[in-house]
């Protein structure tokens, strides 16, 4: 970096990123902020996700682009699960004055690959020499005004639903491999806001248990799981065991899958429509309860990503 220099990588940035060219951004890259345009009866919806070398990713064990790409599919998952359609992502970057310039633009490259993929534009952010190498990234989303989903509209009797599988990435971390970067759920969760009888909604980030105690808390009830009907990839528990690792645990704590956990009010449709609604498989695995928020129906022990 210290051959490239600040604004020979913001050049180099900008010509990755291209011309903005999302809905609703004004101007991109090239000035001292972005302009972006809501459409009539839009709400923006703001989230900001980082990712710290040694603590999110490890370089010397995966290529800079997985890695990039990694970090924006976290931020990208917290859109998806508002219901929200992407209009921007910002990226805060920080990196030792050592590092290659290869390294520092594969990661870019790979922010910029999950930026597009969901119709999203990379508009600015910042640079700056640091210890350790971070991407702070925010993204901006669009949605109807009220009709974002939130995790804190569940009520007792919902009825609990999950998209795809859960545990292949936590699977992969365990055998020691390179995690695959998965999608943001984008298309699902914006269908999802348009289906009646929704109650809460969260993206999985941290793990089934940490994140639906963050639905049930933020709802203010309690939440049973029927572990039994947990949605595996095929041949998970097989794979799991010959690994040494107990594929409950892994399915409930693993993490970064990035599914969306929503509930359905008992009127409101069951898993066959909506996962014809939202185009992706859909799978009941519980109902929220009556009771203090608690966790019912699965063995104690590590709920998920702890920071500390």
């Amino acid at each position: 970096m210290r051959d490239l220099g600040e604004f020979g990588l913001i050049e180099r940035i900008e010509r990755l990123a291209g011309r903005a060219r999302s809905a609703g951004v004004v101007l991109g890259i090239g000035d001292d902020a972005a302009i972006l345009r809501l459409a009539a009866g839009e709400d923006l919806v703001v989230t900001t996700d980082a990712a710290v070398a040694g603590v999110h990713f490890r370089l010397d064990q995966e290529p800079p682009r997985l890695a990039g790409r990694r970090a924006a599919v976290g931020c990208l998952s917290d859109l998806a699960a508002m219901g929200a359609r992407p209009l921007a992502m910002l990226l805060a970057f920080a990196l030792p004055a050592t590092t290659a310039a290869a390294t520092a633009l594969g990661l870019v490259r790979g922010v910029v690959h999950e930026a597009r993929r969901a119709g999203a534009a990379l508009v600015g952010g910042n640079v700056t020499r640091a210890r350790e190498i971070s991407l702070t990234l925010t993204a901006l989303g669009a949605v109807r005004r009220g009709r974002a989903l939130r995790r804190d509209r569940g009520r007792a009797g919902d009825r609990l639903f999950v998209t795809g599988t859960l545990g292949r990435s936590a699977l992969e971390r365990a055998r020691g491999r390179v995690r695959a970067a998965g999608a943001a759920r984008i298309t699902a969760g914006r269908r999802l806001a348009g289906v009646r009888g929704v109650g809460a909604c969260i993206d999985l980030s941290d793990g089934l248990a940490a994140d639906l105690w963050q639905l049930a808390r933020a709802s203010g009830v309690a939440a049973r799981l029927d572990p039994a009907r947990l949605p595996l990839p095929a041949g998970f528990a097989a794979a799991c065991r010959r690994a040494g690792h107990d594929p409950l645990r892994l399915a409930l704590a693993g993490g970064e899958d990035y599914e969306l956990l929503f509930s359905v009010r008992p009127s409101g449709p069951g898993a066959g429509e909506l996962g014809r609604r939202l185009g992706v498989r859909v799978t009941e695995i519980g109902r929220l309860e009556r009771g203090r928020p608690a966790l019912r129906g699965i063995p104690a022990g590590p709920r998920g990503w702890r920071h500390f």
